[in-house]
């Protein structure tokens, strides 16, 4: 990787002092966090300077949010009112999640799909199951879309990862449910696994003007290739290939980025970043599995970035004041994207042979592992609609 000014600490005090809220000055109201600045003096730069606090105190949580949109990683429930999000994703492990507790403001959404008619008259019990699955999760993403005020993706069948067809087909009737209800093409995303399969299906999706949300990308060639495919939003799980890259060997570009002193998950996004910025490609870009602070400050001017509750509550309770200089700096720009040098095997036009020699075994194990995880997830919300299908009253 190149080096360039934003590839310098994110700080520019090198050891700066945080203070916390004292907590007889903590309230109910000062713990809802609604991702605005309440004190409104943090100057953000659009370009490679800083930012710096200004006048009055001011908490982490405002200057990052001058720079990239930060969103809780929570199946909502308890925290919902705490760290009310701006957009939200509908998945099986949300729909496990409503189903294991007895009563969330979900609980009537999952109800309403079990006892929906269309469903019942399927006579493969399969067939009935996979629509149960599909109502329910439309039903909370409408729910969802009218809290939020951002988009809502909705999780796509991990099983048809391999299947351009059907994918688009799956895509094609939850776009149908979700016009049933009223929510917006504009309001959705779709979210689909980043296998070749994937990133050709997103392709010919957006082409139609349905916005999709590529997922499980773990290498520079797939998040190039989904941007070129038009995805509108790519997600990068940078800690999970940190993780990675401290058990296994013998993946070139965890190598490469190692060898040159970067964290392997940092890199890849803040290469992908200055690629899709670069080159004019339209996709957005979204960090996920953030392990502390530092990644998220290492990561700053990214679209969005997706953080644990405890690191929304450390970043909304640590106070900085004016006397202690305290700074921030946008370590990705788009000005600083044009100066990013790339070889020309990393400016190839990406297709299934490309991508599948390009791919290393790091992107291609976590890949695999995730889609296990996504399907075996399916398969128990299925099991379970199973066991409570019929619901009272029908």
């Amino acid at each position: 990787m190149s080096a360039s000014p934003s590839s310098s600490l994110v700080f520019s005090a090198s050891s700066p002092r945080v203070r916390k809220w004292p907590r007889s000055a903590r309230s109910t109201s000062n713990l809802l966090v609604h991702f605005r600045r309440s004190f409104p003096i943090v100057l953000a730069s659009s370009g490679n300077e800083s930012s710096s606090v200004g006048t009055d105190m001011s908490t982490e949580m405002d200057a990052v949010s001058s720079f990239s949109e930060i969103v809780p990683d929570t199946v909502i429930f308890d925290d919902f009112e705490k760290f009310p999000p701006t957009a939200a994703t509908v998945s099986s492990s949300l729909l496990l999640g409503i189903c294991s507790l007895p009563d969330t403001k979900f609980n009537n959404a999952v109800e309403t799909a079990l006892a929906n008619s269309e469903c019942y008259e399927q006579e493969k019990s399969s067939d009935r199951m996979s629509c149960f699955f599909n109502k329910a999760l439309v039903n909370v993403g409408a729910d969802l879309a009218r809290l939020v005020p951002g988009r809502v993706s909705t999780e796509v069948d991990a099983r048809l990862a391999y299947d351009t067809r059907g994918i688009i087909h799956k895509v094609h009737e939850l776009l149908r449910l979700y016009n049933e209800v009223e929510v917006s093409s504009e309001r959705l995303l779709f979210k689909i696994p980043s296998t070749w399969q994937g990133i050709e299906a997103s392709r010919l999706l957006e082409a139609e003007g349905i916005q999709t949300h590529l997922t499980f990308v773990y290498s520079f060639p797939q998040a190039a290739a989904a941007a070129q495919a038009g995805a509108s939003v790519i997600q990068i799980f940078v800690g999970r290939i940190r993780d990675w890259a401290r058990n296994h060997s013998g993946d070139p570009e965890i190598e490469a980025a190692c060898k040159g002193g970067q964290d392997p998950g940092l890199a890849l996004l803040i290469k992908a970043y200055n690629y899709i910025h670069k080159y004019g490609h339209k996709s957005k870009l979204m960090a996920a599995a953030i392990r502390n602070k530092q990644d998220l400050f290492g990561l700053l001017g990214v679209d969005y970035i997706i953080a644990p509750l405890k690191i929304l509550q450390s970043l909304k309770e640590s106070v900085t004041y004016p006397d202690e200089k305290y700074s921030y700096v946008r370590r990705l720009t788009p000005s600083s994207a044009k100066e990013y040098d790339f070889n020309d095997e990393e400016l190839l036009k990406w297709d299934q042979r490309r991508l599948a020699a390009a791919m290393g075994p790091c992107a291609e194990e976590l890949l695999a592992s995730g889609l296990d995880g996504y399907i075996n997830q399916t398969r128990r919300v299925e099991e379970l609609f199973g066991k409570i299908w019929p619901p009272p009253n029908v």
